[in-house]
This record gives C-alpha cells, sequence and structure tokens, in this order.
C-alpha cells in the first residue's frame, strides 16, 4: 500500500485527503498531519474580530474528520527530509512514498520593527480574537489598516477590514469621531481586476476612508504611535490593524526546500525539485495568489496525478491557476471576483458586482466544505 504523507490541514491538505479518500479509499494510506487541533475558514477571523461570531462557532474540530484510508495526526512537525521523503514529529517519524507539503505561510512580525509592541494583527485567530476584545475601546482617533509586506494571504482582506472597521464603528455609534486609513503596498487593491479595483476604491470614497496605494509600512514606533512608510512618510495611530509579512514555517526554510523564501514548483504539476514530493497552496512558489481556493485547485491536481500513478492511466491537465475569490463590501453585500492567472499572457479578473445571490453564494462556499471535508 502506498503512504501519502501530507504535512498541514488547510484549504489543500484537507482537500487532497478527501479526493484522495473518495477516489482510492482504502487502496492508499493517508497520514494528514497539522499542529493544530480545529480549522478556521480566513474570513471567519473578520467574523470573530468584528464580533459577528465567537471562535466556538466557526473551529471546525479536525476530529470529526472520518474518511476511508486517512489518519489524521495532532503532531508537530520538527524536521523533513524531502530526499528521503521522511517526516519527524514530536511524536515519531513517517516514511512516505509521497510527500505533500500544505503547511501555508507563517506570519513574520519580528520582519516590521515595533509590529509586536505597537500594533495587533489580524491574520491569526489569536489576531482576531485580541482585537475583537480591543475595538469596543476604540472611540476616537484614527485606525490604520496596514499591510507590511507581500506577498500576503487572500489579497481582498485588507480592503475588506477597512470597511468592516467603517461598519463596526457606525454601528457603535462612533465613526464621525473616528479615522481610517488603509496602506498598501500595490498600485490599486486587487491588481489582476481593475474593475473590482474601482469599486474598491469607490466604496473606500463613499465611507470617507483614506486610500493609501503603492506603500508599504516599514515600521511602527511604539513611544510616538506612529506608522513609519517606506517612502519615510509618518502617519500617527490610535489603533492599528496590521497585515504582517509572511513567510514559509521555519521548518519547511530549514529543509532546504526554498528559493526566496518558498517552495518552487512545478506551475502545471506542482511537483518540486525532489521526486515525489510535492508543494501545494501558500508554502510554494506557483504563480498565483494566496488564497484557499487556489490550493484547492492544486490539491485536485496533485490528487489526479496520485491517481493515475497508482492505477494507470493518462496524467491530468496542467494546474489552471483559476479561481474566485469573495469580497464583503460592507452593509452586508458581497461581491466576487474569477481570476485567472496562469491560461494568458498576464492575469485578468472579472468583477462580480455585489448582490443577494452572491451573499449566499458565499455562505454555500462555506458549508459545502464545511460538509465534504469534516462530515457537518
Amino acid at each position: 500500500m502506498k503512504r501519502a504523507v501530507i504535512l498541514g490541514a488547510g484549504f489543500g491538505g484537507l482537500e487532497l485527503a478527501t479526493t484522495l479518500s473518495e477516489t482510492l479509499g482504502d487502496e492508499i494510506d493517508v497520514a494528514l498531519i497539522d499542529e493544530n487541533d480545529a480549522f478556521v475558514f480566513g474570513y471567519s477571523k473578520l467574523d470573530v474580530m468584528f464580533g459577528r461570531t465567537t471562535l466556538d462557532a466557526v473551529r471546525l474540530p479536525y476530529g470529526d474528520i472520518a474518511k476511508p484510508g486517512v489518519r489524521f495526526l495532532q503532531e508537530t512537525i520538527t524536521a523533513i527530509d524531502p530526499q528521503a521523503r521522511r517526516v519527524t514529529t514530536d511524536a515519531g517519524v513517517h516514511e512516505a512514498d509521497v510527500l505533500i507539503v500544505a503547511l501555508g505561510a507563517d506570519y513574520d512580525l519580528d520582519a516590521t520593527p515595533g509590529l509586536a509592541e505597537a500594533g495587533n494583527e489580524f491574520y491569526s485567530v489569536p489576531g482576531a480574537e485580541r482585537l475583537a476584545e480591543l475595538l469596543p475601546d476604540f472611540t476616537q482617533g484614527r485606525a490604520i489598516v496596514g499591510v507590511c509586506g507581500t506577498p500576503f494571504k487572500c489579497p481582498p482582506a485588507p480592503s475588506e477590514a477597512a470597511l468592516l472597521l467603517h461598519d463596526y464603528l457606525s454601528a457603535q455609534g462612533v465613526r464621525e469621531a473616528c479615522e481610517i486609513s488603509f496602506v498598501i503596498p500595490f498600485g490599486t487593491p486587487v491588481p489582476p481586476s481593475p474593475d473590482t479595483s474601482e469599486a474598491l476604491v469607490a466604496a473606500f470614497a463613499e465611507r470617507g476612508i483614506e486610500f493609501v496605494p503603492g506603500r508599504r509600512v516599514a515600521s511602527l514606533d511604539a513611544g510616538r504611535n506612529v506608522a513609519v512608510l517606506d517612502d519615510g512618510h509618518e502617519m500617527p495611530f490610535d489603533l492599528f490593524l496590521g497585515v504582517p509579512k509572511h513567510r514559509a514555517p521555519d521548518v519547511v526554510i530549514a529543509s532546504g526546500m526554498t528559493e526566496d523564501g518558498y517552495v518552487p514548483v512545478s506551475s502545471t504539476t506542482l511537483e518540486t525539485r525532489y521526486p515525489g514530493v510535492y508543494a501545494i497552496g501558500d508554502v510554494a512558489t506557483v504563480g498565483v495568489p494566496k488564497a484557499g481556493v487556489f490550493a484547492e485547485g492544486a490539491a485536485r491536481v496533485v490528487a489526479a496525478s496520485l491517481v493515475a500513478t497508482l492505477r494507470g492511466g493518462e496524467p491530468p491537465g496542467a494546474y489552471g491557476g483559476r479561481g474566485s475569490c469573495y469580497v464583503e463590501f460592507g452593509g452586508g453585500r458581497v461581491g466576487r471576483v474569477d481570476v485567472d492567472f496562469l491560461s494568458g499572457p498576464k492575469p485578468t479578473g472579472i468583477f462580480r458586482e455585489p448582490s443577494a445571490t452572491l451573499v449566499a453564494e458565499k455562505e454555500h462556499f462555506g458549508s459545502s466544505r464545511r460538509a465534504r471535508w469534516f462530515g457537518r
């Protein structure tokens, strides 16, 4: 029996394990390893931060996974040997015939001096929980939603945070006493889609949100409560909501698999330079955004490739690099951008205007995956 070891139980790892189980069942032994005990959708962190739900309500325990051929192991990975396809954890050693690295990207707060002391980040679950506690006390002054480095997960999320912060402060009755600024290194909020970017910029203007494009938050001065941008410009703040710089997890960097911070892979097959070793999702460099829907697509290609190898047959078509991202515009409105990164000479994005249909579609996106991955 072939042994597949999947490192990381995010979008990519969950979809890969599910597809392999559906297709091969007990014909393959799948070990799905993650140090956490539950999965949380990225967009749920915004809901937690703004008090729209609780963490308990959105946690999906990995213990609920019950799929033929799949074993979930809550273990901390301490070493990866890609040449031997051997993984060491705090509980032992796992040998693999096929190794798939889907460990996502970690947050490097130390890369932005002062962020850990003066600011708050909302990309991690603990960060979102902390801001949920702090926001009720923010009743006047300037809030900055600031991006500290690229690439970062879910490119629309910082725009969503700024718009949802406007809604939150309005509901609290303190919006007129508060300023909101949004700093992003890109020239537009969603570069592949001019129409999406135009709609977001218009939404910022309608709500009095200061949009500062083409700038990165380089450091924070805790003593003066000042954000210093990469051009030296200083912006005072009373509340900072940061998107930290991302990087591959330390254990992946230590394995020797990375180049320029991430694991290079074939853009068509997701294979690394090591035989029998793949990398999918945010940990990999493949030419698409770091977002769950793209990790899912990559997982399906890898699964099809493994099935073709085990059972014989034609290998799958190349990874397409296409996906759809939902965008919260505030006021209960949800839009969508359909992006294609790999099929043409340059990335393209088609904007779908916010509508009630897309609100329901986003809800179905989450519920369908809860059912598919966790049987809920």
